[in-house]
């Protein structure tokens, strides 16, 4: 089944040296303006709080170490200031068990004002970051996305959506988890996220598929309540079996040195054949050259191409490539045409409620998963660190300024939530605090919170830890 693209260039861009350092330096921008923006956002929560509840706030720092940058307005009490190490920051205000308080300034102190006011300051930091969260995301939908339109690739054999009865190429119309009214899928990465959603929530996800243009609607059940959540990876997509975008089968730009350069294969040529195995797609293509291994050694097959009308053949073997500790495929050459692109935009209030919607959804999914992971019901593999928020940041950055701004509203999203959980040196524990005071009708007694601050920081160095790990070997595994 073969559809003819977008108009757009199939031959990616190369990968020159010069451009793979203006990459790396996208990355780090983009990494530390994410950073400063998140950071800002959520101390400047915290900080306009205060200042509506009538506290006295001291310092608004982005940052942590030495200041580069410091200043004051006129009639202002807050020094504002940008330091070294932007990992952080925080707003110090007037409070007496930090220092002595004039008698006064004592109804300036934080830890004299009531404690609703008290709360209404520490869970602004978290807040301001899911409002910002909205915002990016409700942008995006009012500015407008191409995404590549719902047509499914070709399912790897043994895969859910293969054995549920689809073969690719099929345009997916509308989702649904579990017993929920079916939505319209506007683009691909509607179908994604829902898949993504029903895999983690362990709830069935039911499909309408329009096998060919005008044919009659038929209903696909994935039953995506038997995969294992803690299995749930980067390969999650693929164990589903809705990978990537229907494209046809033709060769983008070709390695040097790579197998495909050495068959002599050239941008433009359309794979028609691969053995005895007719190809149908770009997905096709790549499942069978990554499975062109035997006993740990590249197989040999031959391909037949069409190239400007003439009909080829060529024999290939491809270069062999270490996956998870398993031997695979690689032909050193991009694989397929870009896919068919449409436009997503939505109007002032739908793309507003969308914002709100998508920032509960991952909200929620992200609570879900941290308190699996904690039972042991899903992978430690699915945190993230610095330096896979760093690599995302630049590919975002360089994939144009809607992903970005996709990009900033997910790790808002993630960081809000992080600050909400229940840890002592986080906002969630400081509102922990204020629960047991609100129950009790006293705080919690200084040994008492030395000791749970201690047992925070050591639960978060850990997540940390686990957290780098996972980064190295994302990254360099």
């Amino acid at each position: 089944m073969h559809r003819r693209a977008a108009a757009r260039s199939s031959t990616p861009r190369a990968w020159r040296p010069d451009l793979r350092k203006e990459l790396h330096v996208l990355t780090l921008i983009a990494f530390i303006g994410a950073l400063a923006i998140l950071i800002a956002v959520h101390e400047y929560g915290h900080y306009r709080v205060a200042v509506a509840c009538g506290v006295k706030v001291l310092r608004f720092s982005i940052g942590f170490g030495k200041p580069l940058l410091r200043w004051q307005p006129k009639g202002s009490s807050t020094e504002f200031v940008l330091a070294a190490f932007p990992l952080g920051g925080f707003v110090r205000m007037l409070d007496e068990r930090e220092a002595p308080v004039s008698p006064e300034e004592r109804h300036l102190a934080f830890n004299t004002q009531p404690l609703r006011a008290r709360a209404a300051i520490v869970a602004a930091g978290p807040l301001a970051n899911l409002l910002l969260a909205v915002l990016l995301y409700a942008l995006v939908n009012w500015a407008g996305v191409q995404e590549p339109m719902a047509y499914i690739s070709s399912p790897p054999a043994g895969s859910i959506a293969q054995v549920a009865g689809l073969h690719g190429g099929e345009r997916i119309q509308s989702a649904a988890l579990g017993d929920d009214e079916p939505r319209e899928l506007r683009s691909f990465e509607d179908l994604r996220w829902t898949l993504t959603r029903g895999a983690l929530d362990s709830t069935p996800v039911r499909l309408e598929v329009e096998v060919r243009p005008g044919a009659p609607l038929r209903s696909v059940l994935l039953p995506l309540d038997q995969i294992d959540v803690r299995e749930a990876d980067a390969q999650l997509l693929r164990k589903i079996g809705i990978v990537t975008p229907w494209t046809r089968p033709v060769i983008g730009e070709v390695m040097e040195g790579g197998a495909a350069a050495r068959a002599g294969l050239q941008p433009g040529d359309l794979v028609l054949r691969i053995g005895d195995a007719d190809i149908g797609d770009a997905q096709q293509l790549r499942e069978r050259i990554r499975s062109s291994v035997r006993a740990g050694a590249p197989l040999a097959q031959p391909w037949r191409i069409e190239r400007g009308g003439r009909l080829l053949e060529l024999d290939i073997a491809p270069d062999l490539a270490d996956e998870e500790g398993a031997k695979i495929g690689r032909i050193g050459a991009y694989v397929g045409e870009p896919p068919q692109f449409t436009t997503v935009r939505y109007g002032v209030l739908e793309g507003l409620w969308g914002g709100v919607e998508r920032t509960w959804q991952v909200s929620a999914l992200s609570l879900k998963m941290m308190g699996r992971m904690l039972i042991g019901e899903a992978s430690i593999k699915n945190l993230s660190g610095p330096l896979t928020i760093a690599d995302y940041a630049g590919r975002s950055a360089h994939g144009g300024l809607t992903h970005y701004l996709t990009f900033l509203a997910l790790i808002s999203v993630s960081l809000g939530v992080l600050n909400l959980l229940p840890l002592p040196v986080l906002d969630g524990g400081h509102l922990m605090y204020y629960l047991w005071e609100g129950l009790t009708g006293k705080g919690v007694s200084e040994a008492w919170m030395e000791k749970l601050q201690r047992g925070g920081v050591a639960i978060l160095l850990l997540m940390m830890s686990i957290a780098l790990f996972n980064d190295l070997n994302r990254l360099f595994g």
